[in-house]
This record gives C-alpha cells, structure tokens and sequence, in this order.
C-alpha cells in the first residue's frame, strides 16, 4: 500500500522493449484549476503506448505511459463544478501529451472526461476512449459518416476496428469489414453485413465491382494505396496513420478525399459515444485484462497484433508490486 504524498505507477525510464516498464512509488499528483483528481481503476493500453515506449517518441526522461482513464473522482480543483468526489468518470484527457494513465491516480480537466455508464465495468470503460474516439472523429467528423453509405472497416476485429464497425452500423450504414477467418464471427456479431478474410481474399478484387462511400484504415500503407480502388469517385479514404504523397496524389486526381485523422479529446463525441453505450448499440470487447504490474506482458501481447478488441489495465490497491 502507498502513502498519500506516493503512488504505484508504471515507469518507463528509457526507450526499449517491454522490459523497461517497471513499477515504481512515484509523488501523487494533486489537482489545480478546473482539474479532477482521479483514483484510477483500469487503464487502456493502446498502439500509440507500446510504440511510444519502443521508439522514446516522449522524450528522454522517465514517462508513466497510457491515455485512456476509468475510475472514480477522488478530489476536484477550485472551479469544477459539473463533477463531485465519488463519480465515476472516463476520459482520454490530455492527448498527444501523456496524463499517465499506468498509474494509481490522474490529474487532468475535468471536461476532457464524462460519466461512466452504468452498463460499463472500469475495465470496458478503460478500453473505450482512445479507440472510439479515434473511429467516431474519423468516421463520422472527417469521413461525413451518413445514413445508407457503404462503409469498408480494416482490422475490423481489433481494438479501433471493432468499435468504428458498430459505429458506421448505429449510423445505418452498410458495413463490410476485413479480418481472418477466425474472427469472422466476432465481426459479424459487430453488425458487419460482410467480412472478407485478407488472408485469403484481395479486398480490392471482392469490391471493385461494389465499391464503397467511405474507407476506414488503421493500417495505411499500402492497405491505403489499394483502397482507393474500391472507393467511388468523390467518395472518403480515412486512415489514422499518415497518407503517403502518392495515396494522397491518387485520392486528389479522383476526387477522394485522402485524410490522415489524429484523435484528440472531445467531450461531446465522447458524451455521444457513451450514449450509445447505455442505449445497447455499442459494446467493448475486452481482448485480455492485466494487472497494472503486469504491463509489459500487456505490451507483449498488443505487439503480436492478433489482439480481439481491447487490452485493458487493471489498477486495484491490492495488485502485486515489481518495485527494484
């Protein structure tokens, strides 16, 4: 157990593999203005973490790693009005500067958070900011998201994919996804209307006689290259990794609009997002939990890139500590 000026908290005290996380007592952060002290209780783990950590894209010193927050109000800063100790919040605050979600509490402003929906555990809650953010901002703001499109989701399965295919789906669009044979099921029981194994079949040729309103890609490349193929003129490429000049020259000469999206905090999308949680249209796969101790083992596990919906960490008091 920590004292109330420390808590536990994953640091990453240098780039490298896995093994640089380690858990360690850190000083307690406390609120300042318009901020809500948060009493973590699961923390998503996303791509953005473990490249992070690999690459030291957060400079040289140690960082605590992780954007996506659930848990429960601990304290609030001079100024936050709309939240009260005891509430039970979410959020992904703070993005692209780290908040320190691998940890025992987080301080961050209060509006860059919303309620938990009852329907949530903390682990789903965890799992949902980043990912669905990323699929609402780029689906529906940047792509124009409407009402009988067709819609192609890559990497429908995984931890954004999932959630952009029920979002395109409450939107009442026609939803064709791409994932391996195995989780062809999972991505139906999403509401996809077709799943095509990229294993085994080439996208471009199963739709380039049906082609599609809109492309949602988190893999780019050339993923994003041959999109373009299946994709009506005048109609939307979105990726949320950067466009090459050529995807970009291609999507201009046609029409298509060749964007690049970065997430960012958005109350109201994220107000609208778990308004579909509590209306039952959109759920989180939760793909593994693991202790907050366990975060490199988390980390391992997204880089295998096989992962079914979310990886979640967990931040219970009473979790094993790995101080050295």
């Amino acid at each position: 157990m920590t004292n109330e000026k420390t808590m536990r908290a994953v640091v990453a005290r240098s780039a490298g593999g896995p093994e640089v996380l380690r858990l360690e007592h850190v000083p307690r952060p406390s609120p300042g203005l318009t901020e809500i002290l948060v009493r973590v209780h699961a923390a998503g783990v996303n791509p953005t973490d473990w490249k992070g950590r690999a690459e030291g894209t957060h400079g040289g010193g140690p960082v605590i790693l992780g954007y996506d927050v659930a848990g429960v109000v601990e304290e609030v800063g001079f100024g936050v009005t709309w939240l009260r100790v005891g509430d039970e919040v979410l959020g992904m605050p703070k993005f692209p500067v780290l908040p320190g979600a691998y940890a025992e509490y987080v301080v961050a402003p209060s509006r860059q958070f919303v309620r938990k929906p009852e329907a949530l555990s903390f682990e789903q809650a965890a799992g949902l900011p980043l990912a669905a953010l990323t699929a609402w901002q780029g689906l529906v703001e940047t792509g124009g998201l409407r009402s009988g499109q067709r819609v192609l989701v890559h990497a429908a399965a995984g931890g954004v994919g999932h959630l952009a295919v029920q979002l395109a789906k409450s939107f009442g669009a026609y939803v064709v996804g791409t994932a391996s044979a195995a989780k062809h099921e999972f991505v139906r029981s999403l509401g996809a209307d077709e799943v095509i194994d990229y294993r085994t079949e080439d996208f471009a040729d199963v739709l380039r006689t049906r082609p599609v309103d809109l492309v949602f890609d988190p893999i780019a490349g050339d993923t994003g290259r041959r999109s373009l193929d299946v994709l009506l003129d005048g109609g939307s490429y979105v990726s949320i990794l950067p466009v090459d000049e050529a995807t970009a020259q291609e999507g201009r000469r046609r029409g298509i609009r060749a964007e690049f999206t970065l997430v960012e905090p958005d109350r109201l999308a994220l107000t609208a997002i778990t308004d579909l949680v509590a209306r039952g249209k959109l759920r989180v796969e939760l793909d593994a939990v693991f202790p907050l101790a366990d975060a490199a083992e988390a980390h391992r596990r997204g880089e295998t890139n096989q992962a079914t919906g979310k990886i979640v960490l967990t931040v219970a008091p009473d979790s094993p500590t790995m101080e050295r």
